[in-house]
């Protein structure tokens, strides 16, 4: 999958960045919504009660998914930096 112009690059970094933080924005959506949910059953209404968790989910988040996304963005970073001659013409 060679992009032909600028447009195809540009759509393609779009397209990556969106699937390569898709995980970890799902899992801090996860943890707030459990927290949501609990903080709701127990009457407890503390805001800064969320943070804590959601902050240790999205680290271990990164750990799991980290070098899934990291290599993605490299080779896109590899392809686009690869082609860079073509499109500075």
């Amino acid at each position: 999958m060679f992009p032909v112009n600028m447009y195809d690059v540009l759509s393609d970094a779009v397209w990556t960045t969106l699937i390569t933080s898709l995980p970890v924005l799902l899992v801090a959506m996860l943890v707030g919504l459990v927290i949501g949910i609990l903080q709701t059953a127990t009457s407890i209404q503390e805001q800064t009660l969320i943070f804590i968790p959601k902050i240790v989910a999205v680290l271990l988040a990164l750990v799991a998914f980290g070098p899934w996304m990291f290599g993605r963005v490299g080779d896109m970073a590899r392809l686009i930096f690869g082609q860079l001659e073509r499109f500075v013409r």
